[in-house]
């Protein structure tokens, strides 16, 4: 039985791009559908939180149009010609008044209260219901991306930085639960916006085509501005990737850092990167206040507008004030949806690149060669080991073992000398197939290691490292 001789020499890997910042470009549907694979054994909890912020958002529309229909034009101006669709609400708010015994007024109020509790309960959860399942679908992410790369080999380590990794388990998968639930977020955000805009249009035809009008430029703002703080938050996200590197390397190598009295060089090198990253995120919170406040006046400007135009509106009794009143209640709902999603804008950016570098990182098929049809090995070893005509090294063309024989007779104890940088080391981590070796170089009891699965070698020999490692808890 041999392994494919092709495989002999190990691919030749760019593992720099760890360490590149990606430019989060635009998810496209095959990505988003696989981060949506994770949510799928939760597709249960998903729908159940979809059902109710469908009810939650009708709910809220409901509300001014009890303040509006039912009580400002029904009740104080009595303008039923004029009113605004009541959606059967007159006709509850007079059952509720007849089977209580009660004031039209008194009902109407009773039933806004009612509709008011109803509707933040809804709200609560879905996005407890929400949360639930994007937590659930994370968590599951987490375990398999820890699992993809705790099976990585020492190759992949020696060359990609700890902090580096850790951030793509860490940050990365905390981005993806930001983008989720704000999308889980807009769903709501958009539902009451078309039952708002149904009833707009019934209301008034022209006030709401002027809304409609006004729609693309709110947008294509966002747009701009959002497009002039991308550059700004992908420095965010690469200078905290620094940060976390800094201090895992400075944290981990803590004793060699203090025996070398590098102290004060390490702390004023994160003071660097801290202050460049302090800059940014002043830089990124003055552009978010500017553009609420910028949206702000957009949307005072467009209650303006429909107070100027809708005004004479009532004065020429063509509409009701309950309507005009709904229309401005109805505003927010309008253009909320665009705020919130320019609100979003930079954490679903954010999440792209997350994205990308969380599948990066699953997809890197880096590993250990394993056998097709491995040789089990006997239960009891006698613990030969021949190392036969060995050539390896860390590098291409850079080998740190040349030609070496070395046989080591069962039971037989032996001493390996030498500089450091010499490969005594590096003997025990190929015997232990930590790293990748030619065909018929390293035998076991005369049996090929690279015949043997990685882990019933490591199952059977024992190491005991000079630096050990100590897990919590243990």
């Amino acid at each position: 039985m041999t392994l494919n001789t092709n495989q002999n020499a190990p691919r030749l890997r760019d593992h720099a791009v760890f360490d590149a910042e990606l430019p989060g470009k635009s998810m496209s549907a095959r990505d988003f559908k696989r981060i949506l694979g994770w949510t799928r054994p939760h597709r249960k909890t998903a729908l159940i939180s979809l059902a109710l912020v469908v009810t939650a958002s009708f709910l809220a529309v409901l509300l001014p149009v009890i303040i509006t229909r039912v009580v400002i034009d029904g009740l104080l101006i009595q303008q039923p010609r004029l009113s605004a669709p009541d959606l059967g609400l007159s006709q509850l708010t007079q059952i509720i008044a007849q089977g209580l015994q009660l004031s039209t007024l008194t009902a109407a109020c009773l039933l806004y209260g009612g509709l008011l509790i109803l509707c933040q309960i809804a709200y609560h959860w879905h996005r407890t219901t929400l949360a639930t399942t994007v937590m659930y679908a994370l968590r599951d992410l987490r375990l398999d991306l820890f699992s993809h790369l705790e099976r990585r080999p020492s190759t992949f380590y020696d060359k990609v930085a700890v902090g580096r990794v850790m951030t793509r388990i860490t940050n990365d998968v905390q981005a993806l639960f930001d983008m989720l639930m704000g999308l889980g977020l807009l769903v709501g955000e958009f539902v009451p916006f078309f039952i708002a805009l149904a009833l707009m249009l019934s209301i008034d035809l022209e006030l709401t085509l002027y809304l409609l009008i006004a729609l693309p430029v709110f947008a294509l703002l966002t747009y701009v501005f959002r497009m002039a703080t991308r550059q700004i938050y992908r420095q965010i996200r690469n200078s905290l990737s620094q940060l976390n590197q800094n201090l895992q390397e400075n944290l981990s190598g803590i004793q060699v850092v203090q025996l070398s009295n590098r102290e004060a060089l390490n702390l004023s090198l994160y003071k660097s990167i801290n202050k460049r990253n302090q800059q940014q995120e002043i830089t990124a919170i003055k552009l978010e206040t500017g553009y609420g406040a910028f949206m702000q006046n957009m949307v005072n400007m467009a209650l303006a507008a429909i107070l100027w135009i809708g005004g004479g509106d009532v004065i020429q009794e063509t509409i009701s004030l309950g309507s005009l009143i709904l229309f401005t209640q109805f505003i927010d709902m309008f253009i909320r949806p665009i705020r919130v999603l320019g609100e979003q804008y930079n954490v679903i950016f954010r999440a792209m690149a997350s994205a990308e570098r969380i599948f990066q990182a699953l997809d890197w098929d880096e590993q250990i060669r394993e056998p097709k049809v491995a040789t089990a090995l006997p239960d009891r070893l006698s613990g030969g080991i021949r190392f036969e005509a060995l050539t390896f090294g860390y590098e291409p063309n850079q080998p740190i073992l040349k030609n070496l024989n070395l046989v080591i007779a069962p039971g037989e104890k032996i001493a390996i000398v030498g500089p450091t940088g010499s490969g005594k080391s590096t003997l025990i981590r190929l015997l232990t197939r930590s790293y990748d070796f030619p065909d018929q170089s390293i035998f076991l009891d005369n049996i090929d290691l690279n015949h043997i699965r990685s882990s019933d070698v490591r199952r059977r020999v024992g190491v005991v490292l000079q630096d050990f490692h100590i897990f919590a808890g243990s």
